[in-house]
């Protein structure tokens, strides 16, 4: 019998950054007509893995093949050549540029040494239409939801000839239903024979969707599983992280809700929150659930003043604020934990200990205390569970990490208001009950906590009540006992 050759194979992958081991030695092969997922906590190398698969950095030492050739990539654009395509956890779309335009940079076809536009709006139409986009295709994707977003990135890798596609994190910011879609388009992937490359924290959808999982961890390959072998999600989090899944469980709420702390009074943003009212009492959690476009992260940022609303108001303790701008809501006592860190919650270019201190007010005559912003942002840190060095530039961080600085930050501030947008989105299951142990201790100190998520078992576990937004309305507000999947999608996908 022919042995297979893999589509994607590294050997023994050792890559290193000051003061950083983030892969030792680490070996896998990926097979075509199989989705083969890679698991491992925030920080386990993942990232830095495909990374280096996908020529954005280089590895120190060890061997890639492709289709059984060894390869050297300098740059993505070697990879791609190859066949490789990707789509990033950290959105690399060109915000300027439409979703058409997106989708066939680097592509395009000309005639006579002029861009063929028609054929371009057709190709680009055909593959969004694979995955049910239905947001404008012509205006900058800036201003677009990050989960649209999101679609218009995985049209594009899936709209090429690539014979391996990696997908990292291609679901976290999409719902049920938008995830539904993409797994089909998954499964037309593999019975074509692509190998697909795999990386999510939603543990049951690595078992409906892995042929094979390897698991990382510190850097290091754990080993490589049959999804016949693997039973259950505990078997995933024992592979993952060593611990059993009873470990990491939501933590029940153990107070009743107390006086009303933040009241939003049909407040609207022409075309996407129309007469949206919502109360948040002491001592609770309240999940936000709908579908992309839903209005929910606009919402969000008209309540803070980062987007301008036409009518409604705000009101905090009974007491109505006039906030224009994202500072008010802070002086205020509201805190928003932003969907997009990348772009909205974190300079990227700052050091860790920068960007935990952002909104401290300025030392003495205007200058900066760098061993006190050191000193502060460490001590912040210690009670997420983290260890990173706060002197270093917070891009070099996972995901996971990054996340943890902007928590860190707002745990700060004398915030009574917290609101949450996909806090969890693309944090490994580890670090998503810290997240989750931290939400509800809010709640149990006297805090309010609006928690805005796609992921709906999610919002179902850790919510006190659920609102369910369609169309830029509020449409449905359950209690905690009737708020079951059923009831909550049959809301958000009403006509």
């Amino acid at each position: 019998m022919t042995e297979r050759v893999p589509a994607l194979q590294v050997s023994d992958l050792t890559k290193s950054f000051p003061g950083v081991r983030a892969l030792a030695g680490v070996s896998f092969a990926a097979y075509p007509g199989e989705v083969h997922t890679l698991l491992g906590e925030n920080g386990a190398g993942k990232s830095t893995l495909l990374k280096t698969v996908f020529g954005v950095q280089r590895p120190d030492s060890g061997e890639i093949r492709v289709d059984g050739e060894l390869v050297d990539f300098a740059r993505p654009s070697d990879a791609m050549a190859a066949g490789i395509a990707m789509v990033h956890q950290e959105l690399s779309l060109v915000p300027q540029l439409s979703a058409i335009q997106n989708l066939v940079l680097g592509r395009e076809r000309s005639r006579g040494g002029v861009i063929d536009w028609r054929e371009a709006r057709s190709r680009a139409r055909t593959a969004l239409a694979r995955l049910r986009f239905d947001a404008p295709d012509d205006v900058p994707v800036a201003r677009l939801s990050v989960a649209q977003q999101q679609l218009v990135e995985l049209a594009r890798a899936i709209s090429t000839d690539a014979r391996t596609i990696i997908m990292d994190e291609p679901t976290a910011s999409l719902t049920n239903a938008e995830s539904a879609r993409l797994f089909e388009v998954i499964d037309d992937l593999r019975a074509s024979g692509k190998a697909v490359i795999y990386v999510s924290h939603r543990l049951k959808e690595v078992l409906e969707l892995s042929d094979r999982v390897t698991a990382l961890r510190d850097g290091r390959l754990v080993g490589t599983r049959l999804r016949a072998d693997l039973g259950s999600e505990d078997d995933l989090v024992q592979l993952m992280v060593g611990r059993n899944l009873d470990a990491i469980g939501v933590p029940p709420g153990k107070t009743e809700p107390g006086e009303e702390l933040l009241r939003v009074e049909r407040v609207s943003v022409p075309g996407v929150v129309e007469d949206v009212s919502l109360t948040l009492r002491r001592g609770e959690i309240v999940g936000m659930a709908g579908m992309v476009g839903a209005g929910r992260t606009e919402l969000a940022r008209a309540v803070i003043g980062a987007d301008r609303r036409s009518s409604g108001e705000v009101y905090v303790s009974g007491r109505r604020v006039r906030i224009k701008r994202p500072g008010d809501a802070i002086a205020a006592g509201i805190a928003l934990l932003t969907e997009d860190r990348k772009h909205q919650g974190l300079a990227l270019d700052m050091t860790t200990a920068s960007n935990v201190t952002l909104i401290d007010p300025p030392g003495r005559a205007g200058l900066l205390n760098r061993r006190r912003q050191r000193t502060v942002a460490t001590a912040s840190l210690r009670p997420l569970n983290t260890k990173m060095q706060v002197d270093k530039p917070v891009r070099t961080l996972s995901g996971g990490n990054q996340q943890k600085v902007v928590l860190a930050r707002w745990l700060r501030t004398d915030s009574d208001i917290f609101i949450f947008d996909e806090p969890t989105r693309g944090i490994d299951v580890g670090a998503k009950g810290e997240i989750h142990g931290i939400m509800r201790g809010l709640a149990e100190a006297g805090k309010a906590v609006l928690m805005i998520s796609s992921d709906l078992p999610e919002v179902l576990a850790m919510s006190d009540r659920v609102l369910v937004m369609r169309r830029g309305r509020i449409v449905a507000e359950l209690d905690r006992a009737e708020a079951t999947e059923e009831v909550v999608v049959r809301h958000a996908a009403a006509e």
